[in-house]
């Protein structure tokens, strides 16, 4: 029979502290997650909707047709939308990647990012919609 000895204090402790650390990873986020309604509507990579860039956003990734990605109003960087946040559109299937920003002048807006299909980004239209999101 194998006789046991006692753990130490130190060994305990660091052995609580690394269980917790993987439960609260384990866990993923806890904060909230959030919603407001918003205009939304869509753009492409053409110069006459962008810049002479088309497919660089604004933070210079690159832009491809098929990419699930968005833009976002600055005012909705304060809210918790910055670069890389995940984001699900009413209406619309899976989620999608803020990597872009609206011209400065729209306000609680989300510009859906369609390619080079323009005639479905006009489709689409101009919508108020519910948006979700983890900050």
């Amino acid at each position: 029979m194998i006789e046991r000895q006692p753990l130490s204090p130190v060994v305990f402790f660091w052995g609580a502290v690394a269980i917790i650390a993987v439960c609260v990873s384990a866990c993923g986020s806890n904060k909230p997650e959030r919603s407001m309604i918003v205009t939304v509507s869509a753009y492409n990579s053409v110069p006459s909707q962008t810049n002479s860039q088309p497919t660089v956003a604004a933070w210079e990734d690159e832009l491809k047709p098929g990419m699930k990605v968005v833009a976002v109003s600055r005012d909705l960087l304060d809210e918790g939308l910055t670069r890389g946040t995940a984001l699900k559109i009413e209406g619309l299937h899976g989620k999608y990647v803020v990597l872009d920003k609206t011209a400065a002048r729209f306000t609680k807006r989300v510009d859906v990012y369609m390619g080079l299909d323009v005639e479905a980004a006009k489709e689409f239209g101009v919508k108020q919609l519910r948006i979700s999101w983890r900050p």
